[in-house]
């Protein structure tokens, strides 16, 4: 495996971070003084440092006035066929008052695999955000801001660590393995949603799932295990940044297709770069991407003033030095990191941002990368907190923001450059005439390129009725929520698909 492969994997998969530990600045915040603790029973292993499911009551002020919600952090027992305790799941669940039996129930997980969920629930759809500072690239001033625009305003919302991420474990350690394989994680998380629904009585509730990254892979996964396992429909999904096909991320770092479909991030980049992004640039780059470049990388090898007239071309297009696209005939995965910014390395979740080299005399790149290593490390510390200090779950276990473990020892079956979820994605969309998907992007994401998202989308066969499928992108990276305005617009985008949906 290339140098590239490897960091590109590294990136997706959050190797490089274990348990954080960062913590957030305090903020005041109307939290309820009397906590309910539910006991559950006294678990094997680790599971005796779960504490009992702990309730609190708390406000919110959003723009359509008052929200008063309902938060539980507790876990999910599961039991093996002799009835030993053999993992807990852990959750929060946030519920609105007065909502209804009828309002819609979104689980929400992130990806990795081995990334625990405290990314979503503090950077996007939970009551409470971490803000980062003024550019949301600051960890070190890092502190707990209520968020008006939660998606607790339109859906209750349960969001899910899967075993080994978080505070989710098994009993014993050599038994977590048996979780870590495509088919077992998305029985597990099936299983998880289902003894939620049943113990909680939202059988009635129109029920979606909300995936970030292999979290997207994951949702389509889940859904047909739903199905199929535990006979509960599933609404609609929204996947951020999703991985949709492995070998579009995984795959031959030669192929033209998928060089062709990264372009059009180094595009967008150099566009905004240059205070240039508009609809009709980009609209011309994604055309360049996938017509003449796309030949052209796909034909035989050009020669002189034609290769040169080629190179300066694409240099024009991503802004990368001609002599580095030359290197590597067209080619420019990888090139950005190291040679898009002269003594900086920029980063593969969002080549908008860099940082200065930290190994300048390298060749290629090498060291941390700038968003997953330099800012998402603060949600980790800002989760732990959170949980203990408003939500009253408290318990010496050590939190696990990302997992090696999990990641090093993931069963992707028969080799992850052919997993793939074009196929779960059809079988949703062909049997439920009400199922319905948004796929949102971030334009200047290297890791799940917002190009390869919709190519998969748009060879999907027709859907009737038409319109359940929906491609959102928006300034950013791979966490498009780090960007205030991006954050808002997707919630807006949300909140009307939720709408739509309703019956």
């Amino acid at each position: 495996m290339s140098s590239v492969a490897r960091l590109a994997l590294a990136v997706l998969l959050a190797a490089t971070i274990g348990s954080a530990s960062a913590q957030p600045k305090p903020d005041q915040h109307d939290v309820a003084p009397a906590r309910q603790h539910q006991a559950q029973p006294a678990g094997q292993g680790l599971l005796r440092l779960l504490p009992g499911n702990s309730v609190t009551e708390h406000t919110l002020d959003t723009a359509g006035g008052p929200l008063a919600y309902t938060a539980t952090a507790g876990t999910l027992p599961f039991y093996d066929p002799s009835g030993d305790h053999i993992a807990s799941i852990f959750y929060v669940a946030y519920v609105a008052k007065n909502g209804g039996a009828n309002r819609p129930l979104t689980f929400v997980f992130n990806g990795g695999p081995g990334a625990a969920s405290a990314f979503l629930n503090l950077g996007l759809v939970g009551p409470r955000r971490l803000d980062l500072g003024p550019q949301a690239r600051d960890p070190e001033s890092a502190r707990l801001v209520d968020n008006p625009d939660t998606w607790l305003r339109f859906t209750d919302l349960v969001v899910i660590d899967p075993i080994g991420t978080g505070w989710s474990r098994a009993a014993k350690a050599d038994d977590a393995k048996k979780f870590w394989t495509v088919r077992s994680d998305a029985d597990s998380m099936a299983k998880a949603i289902a003894l939620y629904v049943s113990g909680n009585n939202r059988a009635q509730s129109p029920l979606y799932l909300l995936g970030e990254s292999y979290g997207g892979f994951r949702a389509a996964k889940v859904a047909n295990a739903l199905r199929r396992q535990q006979g509960i429909i599933t609404n609609g999904i929204v996947m951020l940044s999703p991985l949709l096909e492995g070998w579009l991320t995984f795959g031959d770092e030669q192929s033209a297709l998928r060089a062709a479909l990264e372009l059009p991030s180094l595009a967008a980049t150099h566009l905004e770069a240059t205070n240039a992004l508009t609809p009709q640039n980009l609209a011309a780059a994604e055309k360049f991407a996938l017509g003449d470049y796309l030949t052209t990388l796909a034909g035989p090898p050009l020669s002189a003033d034609a290769a040169k007239a080629f190179y300066e071309r694409i240099a024009k297009v991503t802004g990368l030095p001609a002599d580095a696209i030359a290197q590597q005939r067209g080619f420019v995965t990888g090139n950005y990191v190291k040679t898009l910014h002269a003594g900086k390395i920029v980063s593969h979740y969002d080549a908008a941002y860099a940082v200065d080299d930290p190994f300048p005399e390298q060749r290629a790149p090498h060291g941390p990368d700038p968003i997953l290593d330099g800012v998402a490390r603060a949600y980790g510390g800002a989760f732990s907190a959170y949980a203990r200090n408003e939500l009253g779950f408290k318990t010496e276990m050590t939190y696990q923001l990302l997992a090696n473990d999990v990641t090093g020892h993931w069963d992707w079956g028969t080799g992850r450059a052919e997993a793939g979820i074009d196929s779960d994605l059809r079988v949703l969309l062909s049997l439920s005439p009400h199922f319905r998907l948004l796929v949102a992007s971030g334009l200047s994401d290297l890791v799940t390129p917002y190009a390869a998202a919709r190519y998969v989308l748009d060879h999907l066969p027709p859907s009737d009725p038409p319109g359940r499928v929906q491609f959102k992108t928006y300034r950013g990276g791979h966490m498009v929520y780090l960007d205030p305005q991006s954050r808002k617009a997707f919630t807006t985008d949300a909140a009307a698909f939720y709408k739509a949906g309703a019956r």
